[in-house]
């Protein structure tokens, strides 16, 4: 029997508890500030209307009792919430490896911190499922699932055998990063994102919009060159890291475009994402930008943040990332 502790009652930890506990040899327990709120039993349906049906062992907001005997500590959290949790759960891991079902908003910088560099950790490049909570505590849907898992694994004895498990238990292909780095540092949300508010909104005073502007239907060249610039310093940064060559690629070869002119075309084409709004508020006379969105309070302190860190401890120049970020955290404060 392995034993998984979820801690963190959103979307995703939803959906992991559900499918984790639906298999016949996974005891799981869940770590949730809200305990009340839940259900011994968890339902989860994807998107073809398979049903995932599990019992959780213990919920609780206590770390003692949560983690006990588990083998299996997994943080489904925002990035604001990784600090205070590997502090709280720290006195009770044990022999647990504690992983993260995102990386790139600093979970293996404050793990090494918090738990230390020979603390056993693995950490997901890219979140395995699209997740969608139905009703809180009880059920949820799972939208997509990703083709591939690819697993940065630390200090763990069998790496090779723990792949297997990640795979297993996630019911995804596996495959093994070479370093921390390859999980950690992405040019996607925190660079995509981060690029764009700042294209949008550095020069906002004020105004209010009449309509919700559409994130990537309405893509900028100006966005696509202010990526691109971003991006060429993200690069610099991986060249002086212990990173596997091609294991993040460029945008430009993501998208498969030359250029901001064919970036934009290639970003606001894609059928995806053509109703995804921008974060913004109402008001009386339409709409403005939200600063309190987590497109800011994810994406730039927890973010971008640590590709800056990273460059500087590394002594890489990124002016353009040092300006971006510069501006986004102070439209979070």
């Amino acid at each position: 029997m392995i034993k998984v502790c979820i801690c963190g009652g959103g979307s995703l930890g939803h959906v992991c508890a559900g499918v984790l506990a639906s298999q016949n040899d996974v005891e799981v327990n869940l770590y949730t500030q809200k305990p009340e709120q839940w259900s011994r039993q968890i339902k989860v349906t994807d998107f073809n209307g398979k049903l995932y049906c599990g019992t959780l062992n213990v919920i609780s907001k206590n770390p003692e009792e949560a983690l006990r005997d588990c083998d299996i500590v997994f943080l489904c959290l925002p990035g604001f919430a990784i600090e205070s949790t590997l502090s709280a759960i720290k006195p009770f891991v044990g022999r647990a490896v504690v992983g993260s079902i995102v990386s790139s908003t600093g979970f293996f910088f404050f793990a090494h911190n918090i738990l230390g560099k020979d603390a056993k950790l693995f950490g997901f490049q890219r979140v395995p499922y699209i997740a969608r909570t139905d009703e809180y505590g009880h059920s949820a849907n799972l939208l997509g699932y990703k083709s591939q898992i690819a697993v940065a694994v630390e200090n763990v004895d069998d790496v090779e055998s723990f792949r297997l498990l990640v795979e297993k238990l996630w019911m995804t292909p596996t495959k093994l990063l070479s370093s921390f780095f390859e999980a950690s540092l992405t040019n996607s949300n925190p660079i995509l994102h981060t690029g764009r508010l700042y294209s949008m909104w550095k020069d906002w005073n004020g105004e209010v919009y009449d309509h919700l502007i559409l994130f990537y239907k309405e893509w900028t060249v100006e966005a696509s060159q202010i990526l691109i610039d971003m991006d060429e310093e993200f690069m610099r940064v991986l060249d002086v890291l212990p990173v596997k060559k091609g294991a993040i690629p460029s945008l430009l070869e993501y998208y498969e475009s030359h250029d901001a002119e064919s970036l934009c075309k290639k970003i606001s084409g894609i059928p995806a994402f053509q109703g995804i709004t921008s974060p913004m508020k109402k008001v009386e006379n339409g709409w403005v930008p939200d600063f309190q969105s987590r497109y800011f309070t994810e994406d730039f302190p927890f973010g971008l943040y640590f590709i800056k860190q990273t460059a500087m401890e590394n002594g890489v120049s990124t002016p353009t990332i040092d300006k971006v970020f510069a501006w986004g955290i102070s439209k979070c404060k």
